[in-house]
């Protein structure tokens, strides 16, 4: 039948991610399901590009936008922020479902992810909107930041001390169309990212 040749079978727990999430409420209503209890983060690590491209496919993220924060420019662009001089940093904003994915566990992806021992640098990426950071959305979140960076730290994967800061979110701004899910659009891009063990 060329009616099942046109179909795409996606599970129930992988809607959201897939842009389905309008059509959920059927599940939740029937019990099949529990609603997504979303939470948002806020991090930073050097090119957005690449850490999008990963934090998109983790099981429980919901919605990844690349953006700017962390500076005092209103409304920057993305030639603004490449100046150094906004105080922005290229980052990700990510909404996930902390019933699936807890915050700890999304900072430990964050720190497989990049080298957070650089200060101001990711591989050929240079300047200060290049930094790692996580801007924390509440006092939950700046402790647990705390907690899993000093883990990190003494964990022996690093040979230099982290340099990421952890500071309050403040205002977060979309970058360009053009930079969101730049990697998916453009497969073979430019990224530094990988994830380590």
């Amino acid at each position: 039948c060329i009616n099942s040749a046109s179909l795409k079978f996606i599970p129930v727990e992988e809607m959201d991610q897939a842009g389905y999430g309008r059509y959920l409420e059927p599940f939740v209503k029937a019990g099949l399901i529990k609603a997504p209890l979303h939470e948002t983060a806020v991090l930073a690590g050097g090119c957005f590009w690449g850490m999008e491209e990963i934090i998109r496919k983790i099981p429980g993220v919901i919605k990844t936008t690349v953006g700017y924060t962390g500076g005092t420019t209103a409304n920057p662009t993305y030639e603004d922020v490449c100046t150094g001089g906004t105080g922005h940093a290229e980052a990700i904003q990510v909404e996930f479902d902390s019933a699936r994915l807890s915050y700890e566990s999304l900072l430990d992806y964050f720190f497989r992810m990049h080298d957070p021992t650089t200060l101001n640098r990711q591989h050929n990426d240079v300047g200060t909107q290049y930094r790692s950071a996580i801007f924390y959305t509440s006092e939950a979140q700046k402790k647990t930041a705390e907690s899993v960076k000093a883990k990190w730290d003494k964990s022996g994967k690093f040979s230099r001390p982290i340099t990421t800061e952890i500071t309050a979110a403040s205002k977060f701004y979309s970058a360009e169309d053009y930079h969101q899910k730049y990697l998916a659009k453009n497969p073979g891009g430019y990224t530094c990212h990988i994830l380590r063990d």
